[in-house]
């Protein structure tokens, strides 16, 4: 409600600055009728908004002027001097009373039947007292309505400083050093991010914009159906980009639709299943990270993958063998594919399937996922993964020649050398094609698509292995990769953006302008048929390769400015973060990864991080942990013999590559390290805890876990090293287990095999024995 106020005040505010002007001037020109008009529809205005606000005074106020206009726009009252006073007189006392409800305040009683009285015809004009307590006063405002266009005109050219401080930032950098103008350039950068980030949050709209229109759209639906459905919405409150919330309402309203027609079955159905009448449509939204995530969880019936494999053989879309090697999961995805839909006949409003396929191309349109997950007889969850904003996009920038394009980060799978030992091209009717480490994708070349001249052969690119949105893997062949950049993304010119390859524009560093790519525009334009890939069997069987020659790393600078390379298969990706995501926690360096907190590596201890920190996203397959650096230099390959290292640490080595010596860094050591033996899954012990014990569950388990035990419980079938009990449980079988039990009461804490479940030095004691006696 304060916020409807805010709206109400901020539009009677403006009316109000243009009111004055125009009601003398209607009084020197009374056959001027857009002057009435205006002026009545001000006072219409606010008395129809008081009504619902419930200013009683204030509607009081403005009926009466509205009657005495009402009279003049009908011919029967001529305007004069006295009722040009009178309703200046009134529009006064209500700018006071609109200036005593924005701080809050009381306003005086007394005075407005002088007012009302004046407005009748004849009345002697008697000038009615302000409020002394209002009167020349000038309430700062709290709230000004702005147009789009302005907004946009805004951040349109906080996005020029930003490029410039950049171009800036590149030349003091190739420059003699002054410290004076270093740290006037700090400061200024400081004032552009938090202007730039001021602006942006101008663009942001609560998604409660999104979500009121759903629970009528709920209500009609389940109504025509003859259905009973109760909808729940959360995260009202969450900010989205004000476009972003446009992009997808029609998805989000599809899925709805389907979710009440298809999902959630009628009351006599839902009664034979043993569920309650009433019907359970779920909407929440929340933040993680930079990505909105959107659930729509229903309790309906849920998708039966099995029928979804069934229509699938049965419309062509997979043969019986393809079907036959799908995961659930994959078999859950077939619901994106055109046409495809489990329902028995196609209603008016939706079939679970029909149109989904467009559903999940609008939402990757944006940079966005579209996650489904459901068990037949309880429910379906549709989870939509959107962008905070449209605005600033992380991207990939690189070039053919000496032109520059961006690429959405979002649609990259993998880059790849493509004279690398695990990457084979070739030509296949004039169309190319790219098998990487076993998997055979379609290959096009950018300079080809754009017609650019390009002086690289086609083994000295590099491959840019894209997934477009609605569409499957393809490798784009590019001269040169640079870097990954937040850009600001611009509309490009209508001319530009109807070729169907570009998603807009931006600016380089320097001011030089550069298109970001649509990917799946690029796919098009190539002559790649994206359908159906992923199941067309791109994995090819063949002889075992053998041993390569050459391992492809990854080039980088580390924070202290050292040549240093990773094996490429162990970074996932790369991230960028505020310095204050990086905090000590449990004994080590860590960093804030979304809803992820990840040991953080390449760190020294007596380093001061400041502004954003950049680190590479490592993965052993079931771990990850970050390690920070300066910049990539580039991806390379390891050629030469590899010198090890003196003593085992974070560096295995050393190596020439790209012609300079470069520190090889060991990633086994760097898990281990940062990690611990608790990933050792092989070598853990198995240790017993009671399931129904909350106790157990919550307080001790933690600890158990630390120690480096994989806690099972009395039902499970793995056998136990150990065994925890509260005393006085029974213990059934406990085979060779080691039973401990934990007194309640440290008087009873005596004899072999009992501790008081508060002394923790005995207990972690216990622990290490039991674990020392296992392994000796």
């Amino acid at each position: 409600m304060d916020d409807l106020i805010a709206d109400f005040t901020a539009e009677c505010r403006e009316m109000l600055e243009a009111l004055g002007g125009e009601i003398v001037a209607w009084e020197a020109s009374p056959d001027d009728r857009a002057r009435l008009d205006n002026i009545f529809r001000f006072v219409h205005t606010v008395k129809g908004n008081c009504g619902f606000f419930d200013f009683p005074r204030l509607e009081a106020l403005s009926h009466a002027a509205e009657d005495a206009l009402a009279d003049c726009r009908a011919g029967r009252r001529t305007p004069d001097h006295a009722l040009v006073s009178a309703v200046l007189g009134v529009i006064d006392r209500i700018g006071e009373m609109i200036a005593a409800i924005e701080a809050n305040e009381e306003f005086s009683a007394g005075g407005d039947e002088a007012l009302i009285t004046a407005l009748e015809p004849g009345a002697v004009v008697t000038a009615a007292p302000a409020d002394p307590a209002h009167k020349g006063a000038v309430v700062a405002p709290r709230t000004i309505r702005l147009s789009v266009e302005l907004l946009d005109r805004v951040m349109s050219g906080v996005s020029d400083m930003v490029l410039a401080r950049n171009e800036l930032a590149r030349r003091l950098r190739e420059s003699t050093g002054d410290v004076t103008v270093d740290g006037a350039f700090e400061r200024l950068s400081g004032i552009i991010a938090e202007m730039r980030d001021a602006i942006t949050r101008t663009r942001m709209q609560r998604i409660e914009n999104l979500f009121v229109a759903l629970p009528r759209m709920v209500r009609d639906l389940s109504g025509d159906l003859g259905k009973q459905v109760l909808v729940d919405i959360e995260g009202g409150d969450v900010e989205l980009d004000r476009e972003m919330i446009e992009m997808i309402r029609d998805p989000l309203t599809h899925i709805i639709r389907n979710a009440v027609d298809h999902g959630i079955e009628t009351p006599a159905l839902r009664r034979k299943a043993g569920k309650r009448e009433i019907g359970m449509l779920s909407v929440s939204a929340r933040q993680s990270g930079n990505q909105i995530l959107i659930d729509i969880v229903d309790d309906g019936t849920g998708i039966d993958g099995a029928r979804l494999v069934e229509k699938a053989i049965a419309g062509g879309v997979l043969t019986k063998d393809e079907a036959a090697a799908l995961t659930p999961r994959e078999q859950l995805a077939l619901i994106f594919e055109a046409g495809l839909s489990t329902a028995s006949q196609v209603t008016a409003i939706s079939g679970r399937g029909v149109g989904m396929d467009v559903v999940r191309s609008n939402v990757e349109r944006i940079g966005g996922i579209v996650e489904v997950d459901s068990a037949v007889g309880r429910g379906t969850r549709m989870t939509l993964r959107v962008p905070l904003t449209l605005t600033i996009i992380p991207a990939l920038t690189v070039s053919i020649g000496t032109q520059h394009f961006a690429i959405p980060r979002a649609a990259i799978e993998e880059i790849v050398r493509a004279n690398g030992s695990s990457v084979t091209l070739e030509r296949i009717g004039g169309a190319g094609i790219a098998t990487i480490r076993g998997r055979r994708v379609p290959e096009i070349s950018l300079a080809d698509v754009l017609g650019l001249t390009s002086t690289m052969t086609d083994l000295e690119r590099t491959l840019v292995v894209l997934k477009p949105a609605g569409g499957d893997l393809f490798a784009l062949a590019v001269d040169r990769i640079h870097d990954h950049e937040e850009l600001v993304v611009k509309p490009a010119a209508p001319a530009v953006m109807a070729t169907g390859l570009y998603a807009g524009t931006t600016l380089a560093d320097d001011g030089s302008p550069i298109l970001l790519f649509d990917p799946s525009g690029l796919a098009l334009a190539g002559g790649i048929r994206l359908e159906m890939q992923e199941r067309a069997g791109r994995v090819v069987e063949g002889p075992a390769v053998a041993a390569a020659v050459d391992v492809p790393v990854l080039l980088f600078r580390g924070l202290d400015g050292a040549r240093r390379a990773l094996y490429l298969g162990v970074v996932d990706r790369i991230e960028e973060v505020p310095a204050e995501a990086v905090r000590h926690g449990a004994g080590r360096l860590r960093v804030q990864l979304g809803e992820s907190i990840l040991p953080l590596a390449g760190v020294a201890p007596d380093s001061v991080l400041e502004g954003k920190v950049r680190l590479f996203r490592l993965n052993d397959g079931e771990r990850e942990i970050g390690f920070a650096f300066s910049e990539v230099i580039d991806l390379m390959a390891i050629d030469h013999d590899v010198i090890p290292a003196a003593v085992p640490g974070q560096v295995s080595g050393v190596s020439l590559i790209g012609g300079e010596p470069a520190e090889l860094l060991d990633a086994h050591w760097l898990f281990a390290e940062h990690l611990g033996t608790s990933v050792r899954a092989s070598a853990r012990l198995v240790c017993r805890l009671p399931s129904d014990d909350p106790w157990m569950q919550n307080m001790l388990r933690p600890i158990v876990e630390a120690a480096g035990y994989l806690v099972v419980g009395e039902h499970d079938e793995l056998i136990a090293d150990l065994v925890i009990r509260s005393d006085g449980q029974a213990v059934t079988s406990t085979g060779n287990a080691r039973v401990l039990t934990l007194a309640a009461d440290p008087d009873a804490a005596t004899g072999e095999g009992r501790i008081y479940r508060y002394d923790r030095a005995g207990l972690m004691l216990a622990l290490k024995a039991t674990n020392q006696g296992s392994g000796g």
